[in-house]
């Protein structure tokens, strides 16, 4: 028992400390978003991170090279865009969902994306349903290739 609660008490700790994260107000970045002019998707390859696996992994990335966000205080800061930040977004009926940030762009009045580098499935949610967004590098060890 004594061992369970080391590890919860271990999460929490990392959970608050290990990671910054960011917001962007969803008008901003719709507009980032457009003005990147994200419709220009690039086809990208980063390490596969699992022991084991030799294979790169291939998807379409976003071309943005960053985006502006706020930090806890307030002040604005550039965030360069790689493939180990994530994002995640918050809807009106307060269901989180989960991006890499680097795979997301912006169709008609949708955001799409996805979830997962291992399963390439493009997860889609209308803009109008979005209330927070926020970014954070998640310390995992993808790198361009």
């Amino acid at each position: 028992m004594k061992q369970l609660n080391f590890f919860t008490l271990l999460i929490f700790i990392l959970t608050i400390f290990g990671c910054k994260s960011y917001t962007v107000p969803v008008d901003s970045f719709q507009e980032q978003m457009i003005k990147g002019n994200n419709a220009n998707l690039k086809k990208v390859e980063i390490n596969n991170p699992l022991i084991g696996f030799n294979d790169n992994i291939k998807y379409y990335s976003n071309s943005l090279s960053g985006i502006n966000v706020f930090d806890k205080k307030g002040n604005m800061l550039y965030l360069e865009n790689s493939p180990s930040i994530e994002m995640r977004v918050t809807l009106k009926n307060e269901k989180k969902r989960i991006f890499y940030f680097d795979t997301v762009y912006i169709e008609n009045d949708s955001l799409k994306g996805s979830q997962s580098r291992f399963i390439p499935k493009i997860r889609e949610i209308a803009i109008k349903d979005i209330v927070k967004i926020e970014l954070q590098d998640g310390g995992k060890k993808f790198s361009y290739q």
